[in-house]
């Protein structure tokens, strides 16, 4: 997950996510789900938005809560896992104890694609 794009977010990975869960749990499947955060992506992990480099963002301020439900309800409800980009929060100087609690630091994106994939895990880019 590279976007910062609200809408995007929201279409593809809140409201896709959840969508697709349902179809495979109607199918009597799991569909496991590993979302490795990085790039423009970070702003929507992070709890304490006052503390961050996002704290201008009117936007995403006014999404927030929403945001954080539904992020919290995918992770509780269907099993997703959220990691963090180590590399990348550190060079836009973002605080890992202003995440969510569900998000899981990794030392950068690549090892975290790389791992998924070699567990047979299929590469989905949201960007």
């Amino acid at each position: 997950l590279t976007t910062g794009d609200l809408r995007k977010f929201k279409m593809y990975l809140l409201s896709g996510v959840s969508n697709s869960a349902e179809y495979y749990k109607n199918q009597l499947k799991d569909l496991k789900v590993v979302v490795i955060i990085h790039g423009d992506a970070y702003k929507f992990f992070i709890k304490d938005l006052e503390n961050s480099p996002y704290r201008n963002d009117k936007e995403l301020l006014a999404e927030q809560k929403e945001i954080e439900s539904k992020l919290n309800y995918l992770a509780i409800n269907y099993g997703v896992r959220f990691q963090m980009c180590e590399q990348g929060m550190k060079s836009r100087k973002i605080d890992p104890k202003t995440l969510y609690k569900f998000v899981e630091l990794i030392p950068n994106a690549f090892i975290g694609l790389v791992d998924w994939q070699n567990r047979g895990y299929a590469y989905i880019p949201l960007h």
